[in-house]
């Protein structure tokens, strides 16, 4: 553990650490870098119509961003009338203008708010108690505050305005007691008024404990960087940018590329057969109007990768490859729609799986060859079904008709599903960059789908799969631009 005390500081994601206002035995925030914690200790008097009285761990941030954390009740010990959680702040004198999302000691949360310096203090209470997620955002100016108990759905509260500068001090704050936040993200989202796909925000490669939601950052770029897959052997990710692929070492953090020879075009399906020898690829071919071919490589890579979907039918985007090695199942562009269709390997030739007016997407063989996974918006919201591998006995397993469900990744032990959900601001057909995306998990079998991530994402986070051969892990992408 890291401890900071007042003054500049650069740690973990934030600049400075400081008492605001009154705090009697003077604050102090520690960093735990091994599981990427904030740990803030206090013992001030809160938020009050005149002044302010808490430890504060601060960045400076310009525009709009996210602001997300989760309160870790098992490391935390807050005192009655304590408040913790999200600061946006002016300055940090005692009685700046400022917004705080904050969670109460009794469970409760509001968002409390002081438009001008010394000015009174406006509350906004949430109906959603005892959350342990707690997110602030400032969207083209406007403030809103989400809470969640952990595996549910955000539950907001009305937008407000309140007249902070441009560049703001925006960070954790605890009154009195001892709190502990994991999962802590800042987030500079895409503008609003620029066009998704001509521009690319940074990425964060990610890893997820899927039984406790508990994430660690292994590393960031300022590059698009897509996809990853967890090698067989649990000691690598593999993942594209820029039309390359590349190697990440878990135990070093060293990144390399992987020899994919002539095919530097590549997209982010790409999928490691179940024996672990294979890597299949999707390379946009120059000779054939850029169209996404299906190419298959030994998993350390090659100078002559073999193609196994045929020219000159359409787009071919890859999601899966049989436990026998001997089928590629895609996503075709056939007779002007996608359906879901499968490819022998040696042959080329091709069957059709589904086929309906609408899309059907992310198919995936479950480990034991018995279905395929995949998601279709024929309801009207995107959603996950199963079929068996001849395209029959077409199935659909989430209903839920808040979220649109993309990317089924089946568990390697096969006990477990994980997937995508976009909220209904997206159109079930589309599954975009840069959006407030959730991953959610369910039982095989069948089940009430939770919420075990919650980020800012969609397109590029888990196109393709990514559990650690042990079941316990999955590796995404999550997105931010740069903060100044």
């Amino acid at each position: 553990m890291i401890p900071i005390k007042d003054g500049p500081v650069s740690i973990g994601e934030f600049d400075n650490s400081v008492d605001i206002g009154n705090v009697y035995a003077g604050g102090a925030s520690m960093f735990d870098a091994t599981s990427q914690t904030y740990t803030i200790r206090s013992t001030g008097n809160g938020i009050s119509d005149d002044f302010d009285g808490y430890h504060f761990l601060w960045k400076a941030i310009q525009g709009d961003f996210i602001l997300r954390a989760d309160i870790d009740p098992h490391a935390s010990n807050s005192i009655e009338d304590a408040s913790f959680g999200w600061a946006v702040r002016n300055t940090i004198s005692d009685d700046s203008a400022m917004i705080s999302a904050m969670v109460n000691a009794d469970g409760s949360a509001s968002l409390k708010m002081r438009n001008e310096r010394g000015g009174g203090l406006r509350v906004v209470e949430s109906n959603n108690n005892m959350p342990d997620v707690i997110q602030l955002e400032r969207i083209n100016g406007v403030f809103k505050m989400k809470t969640a108990r952990f595996g549910e759905a955000f539950v907001e509260t009305e937008p407000v305005n309140v007249p902070l500068r441009n560049e703001i001090k925006a960070g954790l704050f605890v009154s009195s007691g001892e709190i502990t936040f994991r999962n802590v993200r800042i987030v500079k989202p895409f503008p609003d008024n620029e066009q998704r796909y001509q521009r690319y925000l940074g990425s964060r490669m990610e890893i997820i404990d899927v039984h406790t939601g508990h994430r660690k950052v292994l590393f960031e770029s300022e590059h698009s960087v897509q996809a990853p897959n967890w090698t067989l052997d649990g000691e690598k990710l593999i993942y594209n940018s820029n039309g390359y692929l590349y190697n990440y070492e878990l135990e070093t953090g060293q990144i390399t590329y992987l020899n994919t020879g002539f095919a530097t075009n590549n997209n982010n399906d790409h999928v490691i057969s179940f024996d672990g020898e294979l890597l299949a690829i999707s390379h946009h071919v120059p000779e054939d109007n850029n169209q996404s071919t299906i190419f298959i490589l030994p998993i350390e890579g090659s100078d002559y990768p073999k193609q196994v979907t045929a020219s000159g039918k359409g787009h071919a985007f890859l999601h899966g490859i049989s436990p026998d090695n001997q089928t590629v199942i895609f996503t075709g562009w056939r007779n002007g729609k996608y359906d879901i269709y499968a490819a022998d390997v040696n042959t080329m030739e091709e069957t059709q799986l589904t086929n309906t007016p609408y899309l059907d997407d992310g198919s995936e063989y479950s480990p034991d060859g018995e279905f395929i996974w995949f998601n279709s918006n024929r309801t009207g919201t995107m959603e996950i079904w199963r079929m068996r591998p001849d395209g029959s006995e077409q199935t659909q397993i989430t209903f839920d008709e808040n979220f649109h469900d993309w990317f089924p990744h089946v568990s390697p032990d096969g006990k477990w599903v994980l997937f995508l959900s976009y909220g209904l601001d997206v159109d079930s057909g589309d599954h975009p960059f840069y959006k407030q995306v959730t991953l959610r998990m369910m039982p095989a079998e069948g089940g009430e789908p939770k919420i075990v991530a919650y980020l800012y994402g969609g397109q590029g986070t888990i196109n393709v799969p990514s559990w650690s051969p042990d079941s316990r892990y999955v590796a995404f992408v999550s997105n931010s631009g740069r903060f100044y």
